[in-house]
């Protein structure tokens, strides 16, 4: 259902959404007390997936793909199965097939061109583990976290607040369950983001949840890191973890990177590797796993010089945007230019924006679909407070809609917080053509007062204040005008400040060179997430027959970018398929030899069925008749076109590379409508 049956639906749903925007709006400025701003948000977010739902629901069923049979062609193929199946298999993680894996390295490689070589950004590549102390700096030790239970007996994990969802959906959909019971199940469910420790484990008890898979009692809810810990070295006295996000070690190597471009911004840095997330209770394939692969850029940039030089370039692309004001008074997303959307405020700034457009761009290029994608701004309180402004590029799936790269201001915050933990200034400095006065805002610390508390590690507290940033010292000037104190963590200690031990001095200083602490500009792309959206928007039915199913992936990232296909297994043949396979090989194509017993038909549907994007026939013409010819097939139309056989190998490669496209080879070439020489004559001759 679509067009005004299905908004006269949605309109009640939209209205309660907008009702509940404008009571967070209101409360905000009343500066009402938290709790009540957090629960009037929680009702928000509810009411907003209320809204999703029915939109999803409404969709026409043409529009959603056959999940069943695309999984079993993906597992029959080989494309991914469960790592460690012989053994039972393990949850959330996968090993990819010859199929699966050439796919995703197309699509690495795809994004490589498209990222690092058309920007010229540096590529790094860090090691995975990382010590302790840099992830608590970044904030991961301390909140990268998900409260879970436990079966008392057979010690299966689960994460609670998706089980205590599960249980209270259960029970509301009883048909015995009273109104104001139900009713009661509905509010705790839209608070269930904002429940602390304490408060989950109460509800365990009141709704009596038990393990759904045996029936045994549930241990109460614990706090638990989503990080692999390891230790790094044999005597394990230095803690650290498999990474949980690439970006990290790109921040920490911005010295040497500032360094190697001169000492100049902006510059970026990308990084493309595995990074590691022991998910309580992984689930939906590729999309939540342990293990995944990421690619990551960091494009530092001067705060008072966010403007892209390129942004025209993407200026006049229409993209489907959600932004925050849409969601909170229930508007579906609209179609807007990038360029009107950066001049209106609707996206913070033009190199944002210019990420966002290059992330379409990508995007589209490996495969999916424009009309499933849609980039949702985050709203105020899904922010983290140092962030200026972050999209997330959303794809349309059977699972609705799912996040599949990030794009975020991070602000100064990350180069600060490691600046300020190791003391080294990560900062780059900005000539001025004439002198000028500048406010400067630095701590003034009271050293007899910190001596007199802190003895030997006055030191620890009196350096790290000397290194502080301006950001950090105003955030810091409002919990000591507002609770007293502040506390700061360094060299694994943590020390409180207080009013009679440090002030905010600000005064004025003539700079010839200005220290700038870098904004970073952050695109973080899930590969698997990308891998399977690309599946679920490419896999089609043969129309006529439904058991015929195949990928319709862009020649792009096609696993292999053509087959060679001899219509015998006559000795006559071997030559032919040899020199052009030799040829593609040559050429730097990927290409796949089929020559099987088996009927041209079923060949054809055998290679369609993994994607692959083109297919050279070897026929009885090719053998008999000078100058010597084979046809090639295109996947998605399943026509076909001749020519010689020199000439196929560059002319696939200028296919996968995009040079050209189908419609220019079908301008200059015959159609292929059947081979003028059979099987009986050519044996008779």
């Amino acid at each position: 259902m679509d067009g005004p049956a299905a908004e006269a639906l949605l309109a009640p749903l939209r209205q309660a959404v907008r009702l509940q925007g404008e009571l967070v709006r209101k409360l905000k400025d009343e500066k009402a007390p938290q709790m009540d701003v957090d629960k009037a948000v929680a009702e928000l977010k509810a009411r907003k997936r209320l809204l999703e739902a029915k939109e999803l629901a409404l969709q026409p069923k043409d529009d959603i793909v056959d999940r069943l049979k695309m999984e079993d062609t993906l597992k029959r193929r080989f494309f991914y199965d469960q790592a460690f199946s012989i053994y039972g298999g393990v949850s959330g993680l996968y090993d990819f097939g010859p199929v699966g894996c050439a796919l995703k390295n197309n699509i690495i490689q795809a994004w490589r061109q498209h990222f690092i070589q058309e920007e010229q950004i540096f590529e790094i590549d860090c090691t995975m583990l990382t010590p302790e102390a840099v992830l608590k700096t970044s904030g991961h030790v301390d909140k990268f976290a998900d409260f879970m239970v436990k079966d008392v007996k057979s010690g299966e994990c689960f994460r609670a607040d998706h089980l205590l969802k599960a249980h209270l959906q259960k029970l509301m959909s009883d048909k015995k369950c009273a109104a104001e019971k139900k009713m009661e199940m509905e509010n705790v469910i839209t608070q269930l983001d904002n429940y602390n420790q304490e408060q989950l484990a109460d509800l365990f008890v009141n709704y009596n949840v038990k393990s759904p898979l045996t029936g045994n009692d549930l241990t109460a809810p614990v706090s638990f890191n989503l990080m692999f810990k390891t230790s790094i070295g044999p005597g394990g006295n230095m803690p650290g973890y498999l990474r949980p996000e690439t970006a990290q070690g790109i921040f920490l190597n911005f010295k040497r990177l500032l360094e190697f471009n001169q000492g100049k911004l902006p510059f970026a840095a990308a990084q493309i590797g595995n990074s590691f997330r022991n998910e309580i209770s992984p689930r939906s394939g590729l999309i939540r796993v342990r293990e995944f692969t990421m690619a990551e850029i960091e494009h530092f940039v001067d705060p008072s010089e966010k403007c892209h030089p390129k942004f025209q370039n993407v200026a006049d692309l229409h993209i489907l945007l959600y932004s925050a004001k849409a969601q909170t008074s229930g508007q579906p997303a609209r179609l807007m230019r990038l360029g009107d959307a950066v001049e209106q405020g609707v996206i913070n700034n033009s190199v944002l924006g210019y990420f966002i457009g290059r992330i379409y761009l990508y995007l589209i290029k490996v495969g999916i679909s424009p009309e499933k994608l849609r980039f949702r701004q985050h709203m105020e309180n899904e922010m983290a407070h140092y962030a200026c402004d972050c999209w997330d590029a959303e794809s349309k799936t059977s699972y609705g809609w799912i996040e599949i790269v990030g794009c975020a201001d991070r602000s100064c915050y990350d180069l600060s917080c490691h600046a300020r933990a190791t003391k080294v200034p990560l900062v780059a400095e900005k000539p001025l053509k004439e002198p000028r006065i500048a406010n400067v805002v630095q701590f003034e610390a009271n050293k007899g007062a910190i001596g007199k508390a802190y003895k030997k590690d006055a030191k620890l507290v009196l350096e790290y204040l000397a290194i502080c940033d301006e950001c950090y010292i105003t955030e810091m000037e409002t919990q000591l005008s507002e609770k007293g104190e502040f506390v700061i963590e360094t060299e694994g200690k943590t020390f409180q400040v207080t009013k009679d031990m440090v002030a905010v001095k600000r005064f004025q200083k003539t700079l010839h060179v200005e220290e700038i602490v870098p904004n970073v500009i952050e695109p973080s792309f899930g590969l698997g997430r990308i891998m399977y959206t690309i599946f679920e928007h490419t896999f089609r039915i043969r129309e006529g027959d439904e058991q015929r199913t195949f990928f319709s992936f862009p020649a792009v990232v096609a696993p292999f970018k053509c087959s060679v296909l001899p219509l015998s297994q006559n000795q006559e043949f071997i030559p032919f398929v040899k020199e052009l396979s030799e040829a593609l090989t040559r050429n730097g194509v990927s290409h796949k030899v089929d020559d099987s017993s088996g009927s041209i038909g079923r060949r054809y549907a055998r290679t369609d069925e993994i994607g692959v994007a083109f297919g050279i026939t070897v026929d009885f013409d090719t053998v008999n008749k000078t100058p010597h010819s084979a046809t090639l097939r295109d996947r998605d139309s399943m026509r076909q076109i001749r020519a010689e056989v020199s000439e196929l190998p560059g002319l696939v490669g200028d296919l996968a590379n995009g040079n050209i496209t189908w419609a220019d080879v079908e301008t200059k070439y015959p159609p292929f409508e059947g081979q003028e020489t059979s099987k009986k004559e050519a044996m008779e001759v």
